[in-house]
């Protein structure tokens, strides 16, 4: 699982980092602006202890009267509530203090401690010793509005709320763009390619890569290679067909031109028109398994029935004994495929090894289990072929008739064969037996039950 969806474990890698990350950068940040935006500028501390140091020298120079005067004239340029007091917490004017004073005293803070956002319209109380002499007194006076911190502390919020994810957004989007942009360019190069070059594959880092990417790459290769393998059999095949079709028509021209009797020559023009039927539906039946790649109609099919089936024809076409074809394999044998496609596959194998045995030869069919798959062999007791050419005689067109008896044909039997047991996910090769040919079949069993 893990490697068939290494790309969406990576993405999801990636997007757990990006949240994780953008939570705690946002929560830093917004700690450390939160922290600045609480505090008091340099400006309204240096304005509160002047007001302190005003205070201390009115008390000083004036005492009670002079304390007073001081904050008739303090509460003409500044709101809220403004009194001096002792290092007992008295009123050192003539005026004692209100209860509300005393309990801004009790909550009183320093101008370098934090401001709380939570006192709305109402300013904190902050105490500011006397600079002086500390010990004789103290300003207390509520912050004023002009001075509070942080008035723009809400629309950074927002900002920080909104903005953080939005660019980690945007920079997430704007990495994967890049990282699926590269290998998507690259295989888009490559099936533009493809049209004017059919040998264009995907090569490098793509190729291996261990995610969807490496194995969309590896597909496409896949493809590329059965669509140009297809397009140069089907170049092949034309070029073999006509090839084939110009004797049988220079033959009939020739007859045309003889004096041959009309009964010869319906004889001749029969026999031709046979053979060229037969060399069209060969190649076609050839052509048509290179575009076909459907796997319906699937089912298990029991190998002697299926042969009895063909020995049936077999017999009947050569004229052979029934006897001739044995058959060594269990009455369970089962393979998976397409009774058509099997017995074409059979039919044209028996053909050829009816060919190509001598007189009283057999042809037989043995096999054998081979985890989930029948390993089948048809051997018939001809001359067999050379070795070097054991895997040509697989190719369209091919004919070894002076190895095989010297008889004639397309030599497209073996290579339909081919093809057909390959399609049904099989296999199939040859070898030289003592004596005759020996045609492997490995075929797959249905699963068992």
């Amino acid at each position: 699982m893990l490697k068939r969806y290494s790309l969406l474990w990576r993405l999801a890698l990636v997007l757990v980092i990006v949240a994780v990350s953008t939570m705690v950068i946002g929560t830093r940040i917004t700690g450390v602006l939160r922290n600045d935006a609480q505090l008091l500028n340099e400006q309204a501390i240096a304005i509160m202890q002047g007001y302190a140091a005003a205070a201390e020298q009115a008390w000083l120079t004036g005492g009670q009267a002079g304390v007073d005067q001081w904050l008739a004239d303090m509460r003409t340029r500044e709101a809220g509530d403004i009194a001096v007091i002792s290092a007992t917490d008295q009123s050192l004017s003539s005026v004692p203090l209100t209860e509300q004073e005393r309990a801004g005293l009790r909550f009183q803070r320093g101008v370098d401690r934090r401001m709380s956002f939570r006192y709305g319209k109402k300013m904190p109380y902050l105490g500011v010793p006397f600079p002086v002499v500390p010990e004789q007194g103290s300003l207390l006076m509520q912050l004023p509005p002009r001075l509070r911190p942080g008035t723009y502390w809400p629309w950074v919020e927002n900002l920080l709320l909104v903005g953080m994810p939005t660019l980690s957004a945007l920079l997430l989007g704007g990495l994967l763009f890049w990282r699926a942009r590269v290998p998507l360019k690259a295989l888009q190069a490559q099936v533009l390619g493809f049209k004017d070059d059919t040998q264009a594959r995907v090569t490098g880092p793509l190729a291996t890569r261990g995610d969807e990417f490496g194995e969309l790459a590896r597909s496409f290769n896949h493809m590329a290679e059965q669509v140009s393998g297809m397009l140069d059999t089907q170049r092949q095949l034309l070029n073999d067909m006509s090839h084939e079709l110009r004797t049988p028509l220079s033959r009939l021209s020739v007859a045309l031109e003889s004096q041959m009797s009309e009964t010869e020559l319906r004889q001749r023009v029969e026999q031709e028109l046979h053979h060229m039927r037969t060399l069209v539906d060969d190649t076609l039946a050839l052509g048509w398994q290179d575009t076909d790649t459907g796997t319906a109609d699937l089912e298990s099919l029991s190998l002697p029935v299926l042969w009895e089936m063909i020995v049936e024809n077999a017999a009947f076409e050569s004229g052979w004994d029934k006897c001739r074809f044995p058959c060594a394999l269990p009455d369970d044998a089962l393979v998976y495929g397409n009774l058509n496609v099997l017995a074409q596959v059979f039919e044209n194998l028996v053909r050829n090894a009816i060919r190509h045995s001598p007189e009283e030869g057999t042809v037989q069919l043995l096999g054998q289990w081979e985890e989930g798959a029948w390993h089948l062999q048809v051997v018939d007791q001809g001359p067999g072929v050379p070795d070097d050419k054991l895997d040509r005689i697989f190719a369209p067109f091919v004919r070894l008739d002076a190895a095989r008896a010297g008889h004639s044909g397309f030599g497209l039997g073996l290579s339909i064969a081919r093809r057909a047991v390959e399609r049904l996910g099989g296999e199939l090769w040859a070898h030289n037996g003592t004596p005759g040919l020996c045609v492997h079949l490995r075929l797959p069993a249905p699963p068992l039950v």
